[in-house]
């Protein structure tokens, strides 16, 4: 990928123990030579003869081994030179770094990386941290050439004593050597690598490059590389900003993060501090002044960052496959800051509320620990288990208390469930033993492969819920699930459900765009008015007569919006919700005014979002910002720009019916939020899928709640009571310190009075009339006649004696 190799592993230059083996060999040779033979039984040679002649044989034999010495270490150097690294790639360093993942005001949602490492370039780090980091390890780093020799020299000794690698002499420039290009083997083949290279970067690089290569590669412990992630970690701020005190903390630290880490041990620390400062003091790097009052600074440690995935794992997912669509496999190793559109206030509200609505449902239907045996307990599932993706019904047999777990068998097979994590069901914190009985039927999924046995309870339904910004149509909120889980399943962006009623909206809107219903049509509410498709009144009182548009819409008359669908066309709804932004497949058929086809909540906050923006459709986006290592802006899929797909004023009718269904309809709850609320409640057959969609002048929100494998929710839940309560506790967050503003009337609406029972324009000073909004054209020129009963009541009034 671009980035440093590894030093090769062929066959290299002979190991140094043999070269040292071969000067040892040349050395006894040299001795024996020199030793002297035995006395013979003649005259001792001449003195001086002697001495020039065995002078001569020693300069000969020394020279020979110096030679020999010489030209050994001169090949093995250019043995040693041709198996080495190149160090070319130091020039474009490109080490492992973090992605960043944002909010919109700079809140870390989560990180990417193979090493937390951030890169700073050297000019941009104080001359605080680079001097501390040189009194530490190497004060002469300006002044030598990459090699500090009465430090190998020591090292030498040492190490020939052991007969192995045991103690270096090494340089900043080593350091950089022996991190970046080689490995940190501790032998002798190594070390000569080491010194090689060490020289030549000292030729190749400034002193500058070879510092900064140091300060942004060295470990600080804590999985922290680099002065900037170091900075950050121990001190929650840029190294950048690090005063003096803190520099030489920091520098003092590399040393040994596990022993002088403040965060594992401040006294070792803050002795450690004392001493670079003091190395400082003595190199003259710092004033004496300066010196003395860090020495007195107490060491300040922020809190320990928490990028806790909980809080936007959905997000997480998008915007690691949106960086990876760009950037490609760099994306694990190149130090990208990713910035999204999602508000963390809003997010954790969002969090929050879908919780809270699940644990309520828990509640209501007795889904909370302890779990006892019950006459009316399901069986449980007989047979293999072999659908990691689905529920089974298991048995209890057994706890242990000890490691927390539950034993639960599923048909044929046995599992483990880990009541640790399963807080949701046992807020009380109940043991195993208490909280099931053995042989109580619970519902389980298996986490994994089914012969794993590792299971999940899986109790409850689940939740979604999407907030956006109806201006900008950023996504603010998103929250797929009650546990999230990096991975796992977002079901606010990819569950299709079914969306029941809440679709509703669709179908009236389009009737309203395309000018064929009026807030104040009559609509069909009895099934037998209706040829071919005849669906029933959830409210069986509503089928006995017409109503208008207004009154049926606020009160989910399904009869109503088919034959609604049925007047305008289920083909142009269809072509209409394309415009709307809803890519989903449906159907042209009558069952979709009752929202028999499956859509995502993002979608349907999506289309609501354009009835709140005034009739403006744009594609809602989460990433807003992608920037390279440099602070570069990368490209991101060019989004379509918005465009109108009604009117400001249909859109304006649209919602003024919408906010009926919060005045006297199906979602009066929401009044409770005091503000103007547009909004569609929504229940599938069986109830297998609760909704609420709805929106104020700012935000649209989209609720869901069902369980993921389209079971029952049961006791006659149904939008109001299992989606609506969720949509209530994140708005009222959302909204916390922003003024409840109208939604504004723009040109083109006319107000009228008209006859409740007919649609009809009212009579003039008739007292029961009641003000409806149309678009200017639409609005009903006929006059609504007297009730004929009230006119013969009317006649008799006459002749009444006075």
């Amino acid at each position: 990928r671009g980035g440093l190799s590894a030093p090769s592993r062929c066959e290299g230059p002979p190991p140094l123990s043999r070269v040292a083996a071969a000067l040892r060999a040349a050395a006894a040779a040299l001795g024996r030579l020199l030793q002297r033979k035995p006395r013979g039984a003649g005259p001792r040679p001449p003195l001086r003869p002697r001495l020039l002649r065995w002078g001569k044989r020693l300069a000969i034999a020394l020279a020979g081994l110096l030679a020999a010495a010489v030209i050994a270490f001169f090949l093995v150097v250019r043995r040693y030179e041709a198996d080495l690294p190149t160090t070319a790639e130091l020039n474009h360093y490109n080490p492992p770094q973090v992605t960043r993942f944002l909010a919109r005001d700079g809140t870390v949602l989560g990180e990417l990386f193979v090493e937390r490492r951030t890169l700073v370039p050297v000019t941009e780090i104080p001359p605080v941290m680079s001097l501390a980091a040189l009194a530490a390890e190497d004060a002469r780093f300006y002044k030598h050439d990459g090699l500090n020799y009465l430090g190998m020299l020591r090292a030498l000794l040492v190490n020939l004593r052991s007969a192995e690698a045991r103690q270096g002499g090494s340089t900043i420039t080593q350091q950089v050597v022996k991190n970046v290009l080689l490995t940190h083997e501790r032998t002798l083949d190594r070390k000569m690598r080491e010194l090689l290279l060490a020289r030549r970067i000292e030729q190749e690089l400034t002193k500058d490059q070879i510092l900064e290569l140091y300060l942004n590669h060295i470990y600080f412990g804590h999985g922290r590389y680099g002065v900037e992630e170091a900075a950050r970690f121990y001190f929650g701020k840029s190294v950048r900003q690090v005063t003096l005190a803190e520099a030489a903390l920091l520098a003092g630290i590399v040393k040994g993060p596990s022993i002088y880490s403040p965060r594992v041990n401040k006294e070792r620390a803050e002795k450690r501090r004392a001493f670079v400062l003091g190395q400082m003091r003595e190199k003259r790097f710092v004033p004496a002044a300066q010196i003395d009052a860090a020495l007195a600074e107490p060491i300040r440690l922020a809190p320990e960052p928490e990028h806790s995935d909980e809080l936007a794992p959905e997000v997480l997912a998008e915007a690691e496959r949106a960086l990876r669509k760009a950037v490609g496999p760099e994306a694990r190793y190149g130090g990208y800051t990713v910035v999204t559109s999602i508000d963390p206030k809003m997010q954790a509200a969002a969090r929050a509320a879908v919780r809270q609505n699940l644990d309520a449902y828990a509640a209501r239907h007795d889904l909370v620990a302890p779990f006892v045996r019950k006459k009316g307990d399901p069986a449980p599932f007989q047979g293999a288990p072999r659908d990691p993706n689905r529920a089974y019904l298991g048995v209890v047999t057994g706890a242990d208390d000890a490691r927390g777990t539950l034993a639960i068998r599923v048909g044929a097979a046995q599992g483990t469930v880990d009541l640790r994590s399963e807080r949701r069901y046992n807020p009380r914190g109940l043991p195993p033993s208490r909280f099931a009985e053995v042989g109580k039927v619970l519902r389980v999924r298996f986490a994994g492969e089914p012969e794993a046995g590792k299971l999940r309870l899986d109790l409850g339904p689940q939740g979604a819920l999407v907030a956006i910004d109806a201006r900008t149509r950023e996504i603010v909120a998103l929250v797929g699930g009650y546990e999230g889980a990096r991975g796992g399943l977002d079901r606010a962006s990819h569950a299709h459900r079914q969306p029941g009623s809440t679709f509703k909206a669709i179908v009236y809107g389009y009737g309203i765009h395309a000018r064929k219903l009026t807030a104040a049509s009559m609509l069909e509410t009895n099934p037998a008015a209706l040829e071919g498709y005849k669906p029933g009144n959830y409210d069986e009182s509503e089928g006995q007569s017409p109503k208008r548009l207004r009154e049926a819409l606020a009160h989910s008359v399904n009869v109503a919006a088919v034959a609604a669908l049925r007047d305008v066309g289920p083909e142009a709804v269809v072509a209409w919700a394309r415009e709307l932004g809803i890519a989903s497949k449906l159907g042209a058929d009558l069952s979709l005014a009752l929202g028999a086809y499956e859509v995502t909540p993002r979608e349907m906050a999506g289309a609501y979002a354009t009835f709140a923006a005034g009739g403006v459709v744009q594609e809602p986006v989460l990433v807003t910002k992608i920037s390279g290592p440099r602070g570069e802006a990368l490209p991101l899929p060019a989004r379509p720009p918005p465009r109108p797909a009604m009117t400001a004023a249909e859109a304006y009718v649209t919602t003024d019916l919408l906010t009926s269904v919060v005045k006297v309809g199906t979602a009066k709850q929401a009044l409770s939020l005091r503000r103007p609320i547009a909004g569609k409640t929504g229940t599938t057959n069986d109830a297998k899928d609760a909704w609420f969609v709805g929106y104020s002048t700012d935000i649209a929100c989209a609720v869901w709640t069902g369980f993921d494998d389209a079971a029952p929710l049961g006791g006659r839940e149904v939008g109001s009571s299992a989606a609506l309560p969720a949509f209530i506790a994140f708005m009222d967050k959302a909204h916390a310190g922003r003024p409840a503003t109208d939604f504004p009337e723009p040109l083109g609406i006319v107000r009228l009075p008209i006859d409740p029972e007919t649609g009809a324009l009212a009579m003039p000073g008739q007292e029961n009339a009641v003000e409806e909004v149309f678009l200017e054209g639409t609005e009903p020129t006929g006059v609504a006649l007297p009730d004929p009963s009230a006119i013969g009541q009317g006649i008799l009034d006459l002749f009444k004696p006075q």
